[in-house]
């Protein structure tokens, strides 16, 4: 019986400890993920006071966000290949290396347009941080304790951009806005001198030639995608310039990539990865789950800004609720999916999930604050229990040498996801408010349900992968 047969039976792993090593070099790795996840909060949260110092218009400092957000696309990639090419160690300690840098140039920068600049080049090294750390541990660890560890990689992923809103307000109340930048050189300082001494290299040269043609159809058409999707949130109209053409033109570059990778054995990225029916229900579970995680994260500080009036200090407080709901669960979502498999753990999460958003759709402004605080504990648990597992499962099911094609598409597949959910609950909210705040976000709350409920459908889908793999090799 293979191993994740067994996973899906309930059987447990050969050997039941972790090497104190492992957690160890986890413990370096998460410095990367903290700094790029609260990196791109905090800079959100300044906005409008870099805009006013820098005396930017709005429309050109909003690319402080958008060149990152589209930056980290185009690099995510390219991370397979350069992990081969170089070692994902090293990768990663270069990534990390050149994040820290431009953090300290992005605190220093003059102008706007510097500013814009320094942090595309903080998006790069952004998109390789996480991939790169995750092919990492999953390289160290194996598949039958895979989930343990990059459970506990993912409490540091989300609780970092759920304290963004906080500090981010904190510093702006008594400190420059260059502050929001400088907060991640010790972070990056302290993880470097870690990783220096801790973080295996890896084998470097084995990956082919560069794909170039492979790498400009995906560079381009991934970010294009991306930054159709949020200028349909922003704009409110699909059929805009804005959106139609970088819509159109990334969509047909990446069916470009794909037609061209058929015919490549070397290509970028192995899409022959699709041909596992656990990896492909594994990655639809993955993008659907990415919506509902990252459009929810645009949704709920709206709901307590618009609707409940808090401000930025109060609304990241209560958004605590949240991710410390995915934090106190996420250890528990690693080791019930290397106990019992990714399947029916996706499966509860997001029937949990779906429970705990109903409730919004009824909830008006004067709710009880410990319900709601409830209700954003309990979805936050079941985010865990739903996102996490789809990843491991698709880590799992390929071999070692794959692991980092596997990491990059999961990645691209809940960023795009993100961009779709959060595009999507945006436009639905925008265009309800002209008829009552309170009608609009209980519709756009529906929405959200409907993504969930889509999410479950995925990861019904992966259960029965899973089983139909188990049925063939027992």
């Amino acid at each position: 019986m293979s191993r994740q047969a067994k996973a899906e039976h309930g059987a447990p792993p050969a050997e039941s400890r972790i090497d104190w090593r492992v957690w160890r070099l986890a413990g370096v790795i998460v410095f990367g993920a903290f700094a790029s996840g609260l990196d791109s909060s905090l800079a959100n949260i300044g906005l409008d006071t870099i805009r006013d110092e820098l005396r930017s218009s709005l429309g050109l400092i909003q690319w402080v966000t958008n060149g990152y957000l589209l930056a980290l696309a185009m690099s995510l990639p390219v991370c397979a290949w350069l992990g081969r090419k170089v070692g994902v160690g090293r990768l990663w300690l270069a990534a990390l290396v050149a994040f820290t840098i431009a953090s300290g140039l992005c605190a220093a920068a003059p102008d706007a347009g510097l500013l814009i600049g320094l942090r595309v080049v903080q998006g790069l090294a952004a998109g390789l941080l996480i991939p790169a750390g995750q092919t990492i541990l999953g390289q160290a660890v194996g598949p039958d304790r895979l989930g343990q560890v990059i459970a506990t990689l993912g409490i540091v992923v989300t609780l970092a951009p759920a304290l963004g809103p906080v500090i981010g307000g904190l510093i702006l109340h008594s400190l420059s806005w260059r502050w929001l930048f400088l907060v991640n050189l010790p972070i990056g300082a302290i993880g470097l001198a870690l990783g220096l001494r801790l973080i295996p290299r890896g084998e470097r040269g084995a990956a082919p030639p560069l794909d170039w043609r492979g790498l400009v159809l995906v560079g381009a058409g991934l970010p294009l995608v991306v930054l159709a999707l949020t200028e349909w949130g922003a704009t409110g109209s699909v059929l805009s310039a804005v959106v139609l053409i970088p819509l159109a033109v990334g969509i047909v570059a990446l069916v470009a990539f794909g037609l061209h990778s058929r015919r490549r054995t070397d290509s970028l990225l192995d899409l022959g990865l699709y041909r596992n029916p656990v990896y492909t229900a594994a990655i639809g579970t993955a993008g659907f789950t990415g919506a509902v995680m990252f459009g929810g994260a645009l949704l709920y500080p709206l709901y307590f800004q618009i609707l409940h009036h808090d401000d930025v200090v109060g609304t990241g407080l209560r958004m605590l609720a949240l991710g410390g709901g995915t934090a106190l669960a996420l250890p528990f979502a690693g080791w019930l999916t290397d106990r019992f498999g990714g399947g029916i753990v996706s499966v509860w999460g997001n029937v949990f999930g779906v429970a705990a958003t109903v409730p919004f759709v009824f909830l008006g402004a004067d709710a009880n604050s410990v319900l709601v605080q409830t209700l954003l504990v309990l979805l936050g648990m079941s985010l865990a229990l739903a996102a996490v597992p789809p990843g491991i499962a698709a880590y799992k099911t390929v071999r070692r040498e794959q692991l980092p094609d596997a990491t990059t598409q999961v990645n691209i597949m809940q960023r795009v996801g993100g961009a779709l959910g959060g595009a999507l609950f945006a436009v639905v909210l925008a265009g309800g408010l002209s008829h009552g705040t309170e009608a609009a976000f209980h519709t756009t709350f529906w929405w959200l349900a409907g993504c969930s409920i889509a999410a479950l459908a995925c990861a019904l889908w992966l259960r029965g992968a899973l089983r139909s793999t188990r049925n063939r090799t027992t």
